[in-house]
């Protein structure tokens, strides 16, 4: 048993607020003992975590001293067993109350959990009061590391939600990304906010960039608080519109969209990039396609192959792209990551990553999605668009843009690669065959001729070579 975290100096409200952190990723089979003597907040605990789970179906929540057990069902439709084994005479009797059975398939909460007998493997949240403080509590969250290790966060979740004054908030976990990073909306009456939970140290990039894009009328959502020492920030919920769902369910709004987008990208680049972002430059856009070559060939049946395409993508860079200034590009700019707010500016989604760039690499971007497919047509008009705007030599933007977009294909072929074999994320291998298609298209402007010949030998993403990469 290991202790994963602790509470301080928790009041009543910090304690429900707690509760409700916890029941936004408690799932069934999860058991947790509350331990501590009578008055230090066990079934105020039990009572909000329960609320929370319900949502605007909430009811009342008494407490089951008498009764021993009492059971609640959410709207996603897991049981909720609240027991109190205060006056249980003798363990066995947990298998007629039939707790034995709902810690199976139940979240389960238990308040004086040691009248019960030994628990398999349960969380076990101490509440402790603190002398002299009648109104204030000492938690401690404590259990296997292998099994819930994950909750260490929590208690630092729920430090920030407090003093950033939503407490009252219901906590919803949002779908993640291809990164470490978890979201959660809270939602509290008409407002809500999101919950970035990122690894601790790791948001001054995030902060720093948000300050930089705001500042410049570009909406980035605002930090409402943060703790960026534990990698927490509490953001401006932009809403659930993003462009990637509004295409999908209004196809025809696709002209206007990807006109915004490069409306946007046009706005954006008419600002000088910070000094202290990365500088995407010919060596290292080499660096970074590398994972194409390390993963994909091997993992497709051809090692060796490619080898050489960091080197070529080096020498193209110095040819064709390196006369322009760099602009600040957002790097993953792509209809996952924009919100589409109607006459209102575009949201911006996951920017912490931005580097000082050439001006074709986020309008590639954006117009090669791996996870859509966007008309040639457009993809043409808002290549033309940006050339107009901007002024810039077309032949050369053209070229250069073809050399991006390679590059940025072919280093995403990589990255799918490595989810699919290192961390088991295979659902991204269904998007290779697109990523693939538009590598070949780019490598059809005759200045990446070498680029081509470099790649010769190197299996397409066929459904036996994805099945292969699946399988390794």
């Amino acid at each position: 048993m290991t202790l994963l975290a602790t509470l301080d100096h928790a009041d009543a409200d910090l304690t429900a607020c707690l509760a409700r952190v916890m029941a936004a990723v408690l799932k069934p089979g999860d058991v947790i003992a509350l331990q501590g003597a009578v008055g230090a907040g066990k079934t105020h605990f039990a009572r909000a975590f329960i609320r929370a789970r319900q949502g605007a179906a909430a009811e009342d929540v008494p407490s089951p001293t008498f009764t021993l057990v009492q059971t609640y069902d959410d709207p996603m439709g897991t049981e909720i067993w609240h027991a109190d084994l205060y006056r249980l005479s003798h363990p066995d009797e947990l298998v007629e109350l039939g707790l034995d059975e709902a810690m199976r398939d139940s979240i389960v909460l238990i308040e004086w959990p040691d009248h019960g007998g030994p628990l398999s493997d349960p969380l076990i949240l101490g509440l402790e009061p603190i002398a002299g403080f009648p109104d204030l509590r000492r938690i401690a969250l404590s259990g296997s590391d292998a099994r819930w290790g994950g909750m260490a966060r929590l208690p630092a979740i729920a430090r920030l939600i407090h003093r950033a004054q939503w407490a009252e908030a219901r906590l919803i976990v949002l779908a993640g990304d291809a990164s470490s990073r978890r979201y959660f909306r809270l939602q509290d009456g008409d407002r809500s906010a999101v919950l970035m939970d990122a690894a601790p140290g790791t948001t001054d990039s995030y902060v720093a960039m948000t300050q930089w894009l705001r500042h410049r009328d570009l909406h980035a959502p605002e930090i409402i608080a943060a703790d960026q020492v534990e990698g927490l920030l509490l953001i401006e919920d932009l809403g659930d519109d993003l462009v990637a769902r509004v295409l999908a369910a209004e196809p025809a709004l696709a002209p206007r969209i990807y006109g915004r987008m490069t409306d946007l990208l046009i706005e954006l680049h008419g600002h000088a990039p910070p000094d202290w972002v990365l500088r995407l430059d010919g060596p290292e856009l080499a660096r970074q396609v590398g994972l194409f070559a390390e993963y994909y060939p091997a993992a497709a049946g051809a090692p060796g192959k490619g080898a050489d395409v960091a080197a070529v993508i080096e020498a193209l860079h110095a040819e064709l792209a390196e006369d322009m200034p760099a602009v600040l590009g957002l790097r993953d700019f792509h209809a996952e990551n924009l919100v589409w707010r109607g006459d209102a500016p575009l949201g911006l989604l996951d920017f912490q990553d931005a580097v000082a760039v050439h001006p074709a690499y986020d309008l590639v971007s954006g117009l090669q999605d791996a996870r859509r497919d966007v008309d040639p047509a457009i993809e043409a008009a808002e290549i033309a668009r940006y050339i107009a705007a901007t002024g810039v030599d077309g032949d050369r933007f053209r070229a250069a843009y073809a050399l991006l977009g390679a590059q940025r294909s072919l280093r995403i072929m990589g990255i799918f690669t490595r989810l699919a074999q290192r961390d088991g994320k295979r659902r991204y291998l269904a998007f290779m065959p697109r990523v693939w298609d538009a590598i070949q298209r780019n490598l059809t402007h005759p200045a990446l001729a070498p680029l081509a010949a470099a790649l010769e030998g190197v299996p397409a993403p066929s459904a036996r070579v994805t099945d292969r990469i699946a399988q390794a």
